[in-house]
Protein backbone atom coordinates (compact mmCIF):
# COMPACT_ATOMS: atom_id res chain seq x y z
CA UNK A 1 0.00 0.00 0.00
CA UNK A 2 1.34 3.44 -1.34
CA UNK A 3 2.64 5.59 2.40
CA UNK A 4 -0.26 7.74 3.32
CA UNK A 5 0.94 11.55 3.24
CA UNK A 6 -1.43 12.31 6.01
CA UNK A 7 -0.17 13.51 9.50
CA UNK A 8 -1.38 11.86 12.10
CA UNK A 9 -0.55 11.68 15.98
CA UNK A 10 2.73 11.34 17.03
CA UNK A 11 3.43 10.18 12.81
CA UNK A 12 5.18 13.04 10.58
CA UNK A 13 6.64 12.73 7.03
CA UNK A 14 9.67 10.91 6.57
CA UNK A 15 12.90 13.72 5.40
CA UNK A 16 16.03 12.60 4.07
CA UNK A 17 18.73 11.81 6.37
CA UNK A 18 20.98 15.20 6.75
CA UNK A 19 24.38 14.95 5.02
CA UNK A 20 27.95 14.91 7.29
CA UNK A 21 28.79 18.74 5.82
CA UNK A 22 25.20 19.85 6.96
CA UNK A 23 25.25 18.48 10.71
CA UNK A 24 28.70 20.34 11.02
CA UNK A 25 27.25 23.39 9.79
CA UNK A 26 24.04 23.07 12.48
CA UNK A 27 26.75 22.52 15.08
CA UNK A 28 28.87 25.86 14.43
CA UNK A 29 25.40 27.26 14.84
CA UNK A 30 23.81 26.50 17.51
CA UNK A 31 26.85 25.73 19.72
CA UNK A 32 27.66 29.23 21.52
CA UNK A 33 31.70 30.52 21.51
CA UNK A 34 33.48 29.24 24.80
CA UNK A 35 35.08 31.79 26.90
CA UNK A 36 38.47 31.44 28.69
CA UNK A 37 37.10 30.92 32.82
CA UNK A 38 40.24 32.50 33.70
CA UNK A 39 40.70 34.95 30.91
CA UNK A 40 43.94 36.67 30.98
CA UNK A 41 44.00 40.35 31.95
CA UNK A 42 44.34 42.62 29.03
CA UNK A 43 47.62 45.32 29.02
CA UNK A 44 45.72 48.11 29.69
CA UNK A 45 44.32 46.29 32.79
CA UNK A 46 47.74 45.49 34.16
CA UNK A 47 48.81 49.26 33.11
CA UNK A 48 46.47 50.62 34.75
CA UNK A 49 46.42 48.52 38.04
CA UNK A 50 50.78 49.48 38.26
CA UNK A 51 49.64 52.79 37.69
CA UNK A 52 47.44 53.13 40.44
CA UNK A 53 50.05 51.32 43.02
CA UNK A 54 52.53 53.73 41.84
CA UNK A 55 50.07 56.75 42.67
CA UNK A 56 49.89 55.10 46.18
CA UNK A 57 53.12 54.68 46.91
CA UNK A 58 54.24 58.22 45.63
CA UNK A 59 52.53 60.01 47.75
CA UNK A 60 54.49 58.72 51.49
CA UNK A 61 57.38 58.57 49.25
CA UNK A 62 57.06 62.47 48.60
CA UNK A 63 56.88 62.59 52.37
CA UNK A 64 59.95 60.65 53.42
CA UNK A 65 61.97 62.41 50.30
CA UNK A 66 61.21 66.06 51.45
CA UNK A 67 61.90 65.16 54.97
CA UNK A 68 64.96 64.02 54.36
CA UNK A 69 66.11 66.52 52.71
CA UNK A 70 65.30 69.40 54.61
CA UNK A 71 67.40 67.29 57.43
CA UNK A 72 70.11 66.61 55.75
CA UNK A 73 70.14 70.23 54.68
CA UNK A 74 69.76 71.27 58.49
CA UNK A 75 72.09 72.18 61.40
CA UNK A 76 72.70 68.30 61.99
CA UNK A 77 76.23 66.66 63.48
CA UNK A 78 77.93 64.71 60.21
CA UNK A 79 76.93 61.33 61.71
CA UNK A 80 72.93 62.19 61.59
CA UNK A 81 73.10 63.81 58.48
CA UNK A 82 74.82 61.41 56.81
CA UNK A 83 71.66 58.87 57.93
CA UNK A 84 69.33 61.42 56.63
CA UNK A 85 71.17 61.40 52.98
CA UNK A 86 70.43 57.55 53.18
CA UNK A 87 67.16 57.88 53.89
CA UNK A 88 66.76 59.97 51.26
CA UNK A 89 68.70 58.27 48.49
CA UNK A 90 66.57 54.61 49.48
CA UNK A 91 63.34 56.73 49.20
CA UNK A 92 64.72 58.49 45.97
CA UNK A 93 65.26 54.71 44.56
CA UNK A 94 61.52 53.07 45.60
CA UNK A 95 60.40 56.44 43.63
CA UNK A 96 62.93 55.10 40.32
CA UNK A 97 61.50 51.54 40.78
CA UNK A 98 57.65 52.38 40.47
CA UNK A 99 58.06 54.71 37.60
CA UNK A 100 60.32 51.85 36.04
CA UNK A 101 57.56 49.24 36.90
CA UNK A 102 54.85 51.10 35.30
CA UNK A 103 57.24 51.84 32.28
CA UNK A 104 58.09 48.45 32.35
CA UNK A 105 54.26 47.56 31.70
CA UNK A 106 53.88 49.76 29.09
CA UNK A 107 57.56 49.75 26.89
CA UNK A 108 56.21 47.65 23.46
CA UNK A 109 53.61 50.62 23.41
CA UNK A 110 53.78 54.14 23.78
CA UNK A 111 57.24 56.20 24.22
CA UNK A 112 57.62 58.38 27.65
CA UNK A 113 56.05 61.70 27.60
CA UNK A 114 58.91 64.32 27.90
CA UNK A 115 59.32 67.38 29.10
CA UNK A 116 60.76 70.72 28.18
CA UNK A 117 62.90 72.44 30.59
CA UNK A 118 66.46 74.00 31.23
CA UNK A 119 69.06 71.47 31.41
CA UNK A 120 72.77 73.02 32.05
CA UNK A 121 74.80 70.23 30.74
CA UNK A 122 77.97 70.60 32.98
CA UNK A 123 75.58 71.01 36.05
CA UNK A 124 74.32 67.95 35.20
CA UNK A 125 77.36 66.08 34.71
CA UNK A 126 78.58 67.12 37.98
CA UNK A 127 75.81 65.67 39.31
CA UNK A 128 75.98 62.31 38.18
CA UNK A 129 79.95 62.46 38.34
CA UNK A 130 79.23 62.85 42.35
CA UNK A 131 76.08 60.07 42.53
CA UNK A 132 79.05 57.85 40.61
CA UNK A 133 81.94 59.07 43.28
CA UNK A 134 79.41 58.61 46.31
CA UNK A 135 78.25 54.49 44.81
CA UNK A 136 82.08 53.28 44.31
CA UNK A 137 83.46 54.96 47.06
CA UNK A 138 81.49 52.40 49.23
CA UNK A 139 82.84 49.44 47.27
CA UNK A 140 86.31 50.85 47.33
CA UNK A 141 86.15 51.24 43.11
CA UNK A 142 87.95 53.73 41.53
CA UNK A 143 86.93 56.04 39.07
CA UNK A 144 87.86 58.05 35.48
CA UNK A 145 86.33 60.63 35.09
CA UNK A 146 86.30 62.97 32.21
CA UNK A 147 84.19 65.87 31.11
CA UNK A 148 84.39 68.02 27.92
CA UNK A 149 85.43 71.27 27.81
CA UNK A 150 82.77 71.75 24.80
CA UNK A 151 79.33 71.31 26.55
CA UNK A 152 76.87 73.79 25.70
CA UNK A 153 75.70 76.38 28.44
CA UNK A 154 72.15 75.98 28.32
CA UNK A 155 70.07 72.94 26.85
CA UNK A 156 66.30 72.51 26.34
CA UNK A 157 65.05 68.70 26.66
CA UNK A 158 63.82 66.52 29.77
CA UNK A 159 66.03 67.02 32.98
CA UNK A 160 64.63 64.26 35.07
CA UNK A 161 64.56 61.25 32.66
CA UNK A 162 67.70 62.09 31.11
CA UNK A 163 69.57 62.04 34.27
CA UNK A 164 67.62 58.82 35.48
CA UNK A 165 68.56 57.20 32.64
CA UNK A 166 72.21 57.76 33.19
CA UNK A 167 71.93 57.21 36.92
CA UNK A 168 70.69 53.67 35.86
CA UNK A 169 73.89 53.02 33.19
CA UNK A 170 75.69 54.05 36.70
CA UNK A 171 73.98 52.07 38.98
CA UNK A 172 74.53 49.13 37.13
CA UNK A 173 78.24 49.44 36.30
CA UNK A 174 78.93 50.09 40.39
CA UNK A 175 76.53 46.35 40.51
CA UNK A 176 78.43 44.33 38.49
CA UNK A 177 82.10 45.31 39.40
CA UNK A 178 83.46 43.91 42.46
CA UNK A 179 86.83 45.39 41.85
CA UNK A 180 88.77 47.80 39.26
CA UNK A 181 87.53 50.95 38.02
CA UNK A 182 83.89 52.56 36.55
CA UNK A 183 85.19 55.26 33.93
CA UNK A 184 82.52 58.22 32.90
CA UNK A 185 82.53 60.61 30.19
CA UNK A 186 80.23 62.74 28.97
CA UNK A 187 80.89 64.61 25.81
CA UNK A 188 79.16 66.97 23.19
CA UNK A 189 78.45 66.94 19.11
CA UNK A 190 77.01 69.14 17.11
CA UNK A 191 73.55 67.79 15.41
CA UNK A 192 72.91 70.45 12.67
CA UNK A 193 69.43 72.74 13.30
CA UNK A 194 70.31 74.43 16.26
CA UNK A 195 70.64 70.70 18.23
CA UNK A 196 73.21 69.06 20.22
CA UNK A 197 74.15 66.15 20.88
CA UNK A 198 74.71 64.56 24.21
CA UNK A 199 76.83 61.74 24.31
CA UNK A 200 77.44 59.62 28.13
CA UNK A 201 79.45 56.78 28.03
CA UNK A 202 79.84 54.22 31.38
CA UNK A 203 82.25 51.96 31.43
CA UNK A 204 82.92 49.10 34.15
CA UNK A 205 85.61 46.39 34.86
CA UNK A 206 83.01 44.13 36.05
CA UNK A 207 81.36 40.41 35.26
CA UNK A 208 80.95 41.27 31.37
CA UNK A 209 78.21 39.36 28.92
CA UNK A 210 78.04 36.96 26.41
CA UNK A 211 76.53 37.88 22.85
CA UNK A 212 73.16 36.24 23.70
CA UNK A 213 72.95 37.83 27.02
CA UNK A 214 73.66 41.11 25.24
CA UNK A 215 70.51 40.35 22.91
CA UNK A 216 68.05 39.97 26.19
CA UNK A 217 68.84 43.26 28.26
CA UNK A 218 66.51 45.30 26.52
CA UNK A 219 63.68 43.45 27.47
CA UNK A 220 60.72 44.42 29.68
CA UNK A 221 61.11 42.12 33.08
CA UNK A 222 64.05 40.37 31.81
CA UNK A 223 67.51 39.90 32.53
CA UNK A 224 70.52 38.62 31.51
CA UNK A 225 70.60 35.44 32.81
CA UNK A 226 69.00 33.63 35.92
CA UNK A 227 72.40 33.43 37.49
CA UNK A 228 72.88 37.08 37.40
CA UNK A 229 69.79 37.61 38.62
CA UNK A 230 69.87 35.40 41.78
CA UNK A 231 73.24 36.91 42.58
CA UNK A 232 72.46 40.55 42.06
CA UNK A 233 68.96 40.83 42.27
CA UNK A 234 66.97 43.76 40.03
CA UNK A 235 63.59 43.77 38.12
CA UNK A 236 64.94 43.73 34.83
CA UNK A 237 63.62 46.96 33.71
CA UNK A 238 66.28 49.86 34.08
CA UNK A 239 67.79 49.16 30.76
CA UNK A 240 64.30 49.18 29.10
CA UNK A 241 63.75 52.46 30.75
CA UNK A 242 67.19 53.57 29.10
CA UNK A 243 66.01 52.56 25.49
CA UNK A 244 62.63 54.41 25.58
CA UNK A 245 64.44 57.44 26.97
CA UNK A 246 67.03 57.20 24.45
CA UNK A 247 64.24 56.77 21.17
CA UNK A 248 61.99 59.31 22.97
CA UNK A 249 65.10 61.92 22.61
CA UNK A 250 65.99 60.74 19.32
CA UNK A 251 69.02 59.05 20.29
CA UNK A 252 70.55 56.07 20.65
CA UNK A 253 71.56 52.87 23.62
CA UNK A 254 74.61 51.02 22.59
CA UNK A 255 76.31 48.46 24.37
CA UNK A 256 80.11 46.32 24.14
CA UNK A 257 81.04 43.72 26.39
CA UNK A 258 83.26 41.16 27.25
CA UNK A 259 82.69 38.06 29.73
CA UNK A 260 84.99 39.06 32.95
CA UNK A 261 86.48 42.17 31.50
CA UNK A 262 83.33 44.52 31.71
CA UNK A 263 81.02 46.60 29.26
CA UNK A 264 80.69 49.80 28.14
CA UNK A 265 77.10 51.51 27.45
CA UNK A 266 77.20 54.29 25.65
CA UNK A 267 74.19 57.00 26.03
CA UNK A 268 73.23 59.26 23.03
CA UNK A 269 70.15 61.89 23.07
CA UNK A 270 69.77 65.10 21.14
CA UNK A 271 68.39 68.10 22.48
CA UNK A 272 68.01 71.37 21.61
CA UNK A 273 69.93 74.82 22.02
CA UNK A 274 68.47 77.21 24.59
CA UNK A 275 67.47 80.54 22.90
CA UNK A 276 68.14 82.41 26.09
CA UNK A 277 70.01 81.18 28.89
CA UNK A 278 69.08 84.00 31.30
CA UNK A 279 65.16 83.84 31.02
CA UNK A 280 65.18 80.17 31.43
CA UNK A 281 66.47 79.83 34.50
CA UNK A 282 64.32 83.19 36.95
CA UNK A 283 65.56 83.92 40.58
CA UNK A 284 63.72 82.73 43.56
CA UNK A 285 63.37 86.39 44.03
CA UNK A 286 60.93 87.00 41.04
CA UNK A 287 58.13 85.90 43.76
CA UNK A 288 59.14 89.09 46.02
CA UNK A 289 58.64 91.14 43.12
CA UNK A 290 55.31 90.10 41.93
CA UNK A 291 54.12 90.03 45.44
CA UNK A 292 55.54 92.80 46.86
CA UNK A 293 56.28 91.19 50.15
CA UNK A 294 59.43 89.55 50.58
CA UNK A 295 59.37 85.78 51.66
CA UNK A 296 56.37 84.60 52.22
CA UNK A 297 53.67 83.83 49.67
CA UNK A 298 49.73 82.82 50.97
CA UNK A 299 49.49 79.53 49.17
CA UNK A 300 46.18 77.23 48.80
CA UNK A 301 46.62 73.57 48.85
CA UNK A 302 44.06 71.36 47.49
CA UNK A 303 45.18 68.27 49.10
CA UNK A 304 42.93 65.56 50.89
CA UNK A 305 45.39 63.07 51.96
CA UNK A 306 45.84 63.61 55.58
CA UNK A 307 49.83 62.72 55.27
CA UNK A 308 50.32 64.59 52.05
CA UNK A 309 48.82 67.79 54.10
CA UNK A 310 51.43 67.59 56.33
CA UNK A 311 54.19 67.06 54.37
CA UNK A 312 53.22 70.09 52.06
CA UNK A 313 52.91 72.11 55.21
CA UNK A 314 56.07 71.18 56.26
CA UNK A 315 57.61 72.17 52.82
CA UNK A 316 56.15 75.43 52.26
CA UNK A 317 56.21 76.65 55.95
CA UNK A 318 60.14 75.38 55.72
CA UNK A 319 60.57 77.54 52.43
CA UNK A 320 58.37 80.70 54.45
CA UNK A 321 55.32 80.43 52.91
CA UNK A 322 51.46 80.69 54.53
CA UNK A 323 49.59 77.88 54.15
CA UNK A 324 45.92 77.11 53.90
CA UNK A 325 43.77 73.53 52.61
CA UNK A 326 41.08 72.37 50.92
CA UNK A 327 39.90 69.23 51.08
CA UNK A 328 38.18 68.54 47.64
CA UNK A 329 38.09 70.74 44.32
CA UNK A 330 34.85 72.65 44.67
CA UNK A 331 36.58 73.89 48.42
CA UNK A 332 39.18 75.56 46.83
CA UNK A 333 37.59 77.18 43.90
CA UNK A 334 35.30 78.57 46.21
CA UNK A 335 38.12 79.55 48.80
CA UNK A 336 39.70 81.59 45.78
CA UNK A 337 36.91 82.96 44.58
CA UNK A 338 36.85 84.77 48.30
CA UNK A 339 40.34 86.23 47.10
CA UNK A 340 43.72 86.46 49.16
CA UNK A 341 45.82 83.80 47.41
CA UNK A 342 49.00 84.08 45.54
CA UNK A 343 49.56 80.78 44.09
CA UNK A 344 47.70 77.04 44.51
CA UNK A 345 48.91 73.78 44.75
CA UNK A 346 46.74 71.61 42.37
CA UNK A 347 46.68 68.01 43.37
CA UNK A 348 45.10 66.00 40.32
CA UNK A 349 43.40 63.38 42.65
CA UNK A 350 40.51 65.14 44.54
CA UNK A 351 37.07 63.81 45.55
CA UNK A 352 33.90 65.03 44.14
CA UNK A 353 35.68 67.65 41.60
CA UNK A 354 39.07 66.54 40.20
CA UNK A 355 42.15 69.02 40.28
CA UNK A 356 41.18 69.54 36.34
CA UNK A 357 37.80 70.54 36.53
CA UNK A 358 38.47 72.64 39.89
CA UNK A 359 41.53 74.33 37.64
CA UNK A 360 38.81 75.08 34.81
CA UNK A 361 36.21 76.63 37.43
CA UNK A 362 39.38 78.72 38.53
CA UNK A 363 39.98 80.08 35.42
CA UNK A 364 36.11 81.14 34.87
CA UNK A 365 36.36 83.51 37.73
CA UNK A 366 35.81 87.18 37.48
CA UNK A 367 38.98 89.06 38.76
CA UNK A 368 42.24 88.37 39.62
CA UNK A 369 40.85 84.86 41.44
CA UNK A 370 40.92 83.34 37.27
CA UNK A 371 44.51 84.65 36.92
CA UNK A 372 46.27 83.14 39.77
CA UNK A 373 49.01 80.58 39.00
CA UNK A 374 48.18 76.79 39.35
CA UNK A 375 50.60 74.49 40.19
CA UNK A 376 49.44 70.57 39.48
CA UNK A 377 50.53 67.84 41.37
CA UNK A 378 49.78 64.52 40.27
CA UNK A 379 51.13 60.50 41.77
CA UNK A 380 50.29 59.22 38.38
CA UNK A 381 52.67 60.33 34.98
CA UNK A 382 51.19 58.81 31.98
CA UNK A 383 51.62 60.28 28.91
CA UNK A 384 49.56 63.42 27.86
CA UNK A 385 48.62 64.08 31.76
CA UNK A 386 50.58 66.85 31.49
CA UNK A 387 48.91 68.19 28.15
CA UNK A 388 45.50 68.12 29.71
CA UNK A 389 46.79 69.55 33.09
CA UNK A 390 48.14 72.67 30.86
CA UNK A 391 44.90 72.70 28.52
CA UNK A 392 42.74 72.97 31.65
CA UNK A 393 44.49 76.34 32.69
CA UNK A 394 47.63 75.28 34.94
CA UNK A 395 50.98 76.99 35.11
CA UNK A 396 53.23 74.52 35.75
CA UNK A 397 52.82 70.52 36.19
CA UNK A 398 54.66 68.32 38.72
CA UNK A 399 54.79 64.50 39.59
CA UNK A 400 55.60 62.94 42.75
CA UNK A 401 57.83 62.20 44.62
CA UNK A 402 58.52 66.52 44.74
CA UNK A 403 61.18 67.61 46.67
CA UNK A 404 61.43 70.92 48.67
CA UNK A 405 63.87 72.51 46.13
CA UNK A 406 62.11 70.99 43.40
CA UNK A 407 59.13 72.45 44.26
CA UNK A 408 60.29 76.21 45.67
CA UNK A 409 62.15 76.58 41.81
CA UNK A 410 58.82 75.57 40.15
CA UNK A 411 56.94 77.75 42.13
CA UNK A 412 59.44 80.77 41.66
CA UNK A 413 59.27 80.42 37.94
CA UNK A 414 55.05 80.58 38.16
CA UNK A 415 55.31 83.57 39.87
CA UNK A 416 58.05 85.10 37.63
CA UNK A 417 55.71 84.55 34.77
Amino acid sequence: RPMSLCRHPGQGMRRAKPTKGARKRARKVRRPARRPRNPAPSARAIEAALAAFAHEVRTPLTGILALGELLAASDLPDRERGWAAAVRGAAEHLAQLTTLVVGGAKASTRAPALRREPIRPRGLADALVASLEARAGTKGLATDIHVADALPDLVVGDPVLLRAAVENLIDNAVKFTERGRIGFRVAAQPAGRNRVRLVFTVTDSGIGLEPAEMRRLFRPFAQANERIAGRFGGAGLGLVFVKRVAQAMHGTIAVESEPGRGSTFRLAVTVARAADPDRATPSAAAAETRTGRPGGLRILCAEDNPYGRVILNTILTELGHRVDFASSGTAAVEALARGGYDLVLMDVTLPDVDGIEATRRIRALEGAAARIPIIGISGRGAPGDEAIARAAGMDAYLTKPVSPSGLAAVIATAMAR
